[in-house]
């Protein structure tokens, strides 16, 4: 290949699309401009020949002679500087460009060539693309839901801001299948349990899943989820509260079949009373004696009498009780409500051949109540310990109730304590999670109602393990003063 001649090089500079201005090394006078340093700047090359940096460049303080002239010096001192420098062209229109300054050692003399491409454009979509990469930074972090994306064996190759606030700062670059309570990486959209791994608590969260794959950059499951505990609980709440609606319906009618029975059954047990008592009287008119036969049939009736009399008395105790059944609330004592409920506790503790140890305060306990409820949550508690105990040897089978003014004299309580087998490791505020009791002879009315009627009348229940064994339930009501 022959050897370029000096007419060519021109040439190949002449058809660059960079724009090239050659200065004096010395003197930093412009002595040549490409075509294409021409077209932008709209000067001929003898036009730019006596320009100097004020006369072409923007009228601003980082584009002053000085500054220009060190950039043009460094390049003679370090054979190359770089710069962004804003031209200004013929038009009055300011042109920024990417300028680097290269030292060339002529055999004439040294020059500097400097080499410059209008980089506005450039710079246009590169604040868009930082403005949109800022707004999407801002979205992201204000975002309720978590993203993440995971590879095929379901490490976290990208996860948002507020994924990591959700599920912790170790979550970029971990096994997501450690942050799912249920062990396995969501397969579909559903709902699922996440916690951060050593201890979190868990919380349930609305998943969706698809496959994503972004110009090859980033590829793999990308997850949405947002948290929704609030709503499960609720809407547990809501089943719980219609489970309870139809027990305290089925409750009511019970009341009422209950009176009706108490009603109906006391008197035929009234007229069998009264049979019993005319036949002794009778024996008795017609001289029976000692030693007689007439005597074992007078034991007889009288034993028959005495049971009569009792079932007389067991109507007459359910019929008390069921005829307070109100849904108003009203001032009364907490210990006058042990004591209407007392009965049907030792009916219950001699059924099970259980002891009941009392330690009933003598202070006024008064409470605003629905008394029939909170009588049912009395008897709960009982009926629970008894039940319990029924199942130890009989010299373990003691429970024992005791009410009393809590120290700082703001809450009427009631404490129930068994020597059974405690709580089973069980935490006592998820005792009360339950529904209803599935016991064959339980109340039929459940921990879990025991705590909605108990908060509900602005109070407290709880259950802790007993010291040395067993378990105690207890439940407080704010006392209030009468006016």
């Amino acid at each position: 290949m022959n050897d370029l001649e000096l007419a060519d090089y021109r040439d190949l500079v002449q058809s660059l699309k960079y724009c090239v201005l050659i200065h004096d090394a010395a003197t930093y006078e412009i002595l040549w401009a490409n075509q294409a340093a021409c077209a932008l700047l709209g000067w001929t090359v003898d036009e730019l020949k006596p320009l100097k940096a004020p006369d072409m460049s923007k009228n601003a303080q980082q584009y002053s002679r000085e500054l220009g002239h060190r950039w043009l010096r460094g390049a003679v001192e370090q054979g190359v500087s770089a710069t962004e420098w804003c031209y200004r062209s013929k038009r009055g229109e300011e042109v920024l460009t990417e300028a680097i300054a290269i030292l060339v050692d002529l055999p004439s003399r040294p020059v500097i060539m400097v080499q410059f491409r209008d980089i506005e454009e450039e710079k246009a979509v590169r604040r868009d693309l930082f403005r949109t990469e800022g707004r999407l930074r801002a979205f992201l972090a204000s975002l309720a839901e978590g993203i993440v994306v995971l590879d095929d064996d379901g490490r976290v190759m990208f996860a948002s801001e507020s994924a990591t606030k959700q599920l912790g700062p170790d979550l970029h670059g971990a096994d997501f299948a450690r942050y799912c309570r249920d062990g396995a990486v969501p397969a579909e959209a559903g709902r699922y349990r996440f916690a951060e791994p050593g201890g979190g608590e868990p919380r349930w969260y609305a998943v969706t899943r698809q496959y994503i794959d972004i110009e090859s950059d980033l590829r793999g499951h990308l997850l949405l989820f947002y948290d929704i505990t609030d709503r499960v609980l609720e809407e547990e709440e809501h089943r719980r509260d219609t489970q309870r609606l139809n027990h305290l319906a089925r409750y009511n009618a019970m009341g009422d079949m209950a009176m009706a029975i108490a009603h109906e059954v006391s008197q035929p047990i009234a007229a069998a009373y009264n049979f019993v008592e005319g036949t002794r009287g009778r024996l008795l008119a017609q001289g029976a004696g000692a030693g007689t036969e007439a005597e074992s049939v007078i034991w007889g009736l009288d034993n028959a009498k005495r049971q009569i009399e009792r079932a007389s008395r067991i109507l007459d105790s359910l019929r008390q009780y069921v005829g307070r059944l109100e849904h108003a609330e009203r001032l009364t004592d907490l210990g006058s409500i042990v004591e209407d409920c007392r009965y049907f506790i030792e009916l219950r503790a001699q059924g099970d051949s259980v002891h009941l140890d009392y330690d009933l305060t003598s202070d006024p306990l008064p409470v605003r109540c629905e008394h029939v409820l909170i009588g049912q949550v009395v008897m709960n508690l009982a009926f629970n310990g008894i039940e319990e105990m029924a199942n130890w040897p009989p010299e373990r089978r003691r429970v024992e109730l005791a009410t009393r003014l809590s120290p700082d004299g703001e809450w009427a309580e009631l404490v129930v304590r068994d020597h059974g087998q405690g709580l089973g490791g069980r935490s006592g505020d998820r005792l009360f999670d339950g529904v209803f009791t599935g016991k064959v002879n339980g109340s039929g009315i459940g921990l879990a109602l025991s705590h909605r009627i108990v908060t509900r009348h602005g109070g407290r229940i709880s259950a802790v393990e007993g010291q040395p064994e067993g378990a105690v339930f207890s439940f407080a009501l704010p006392v209030t003063r009468p006016q």
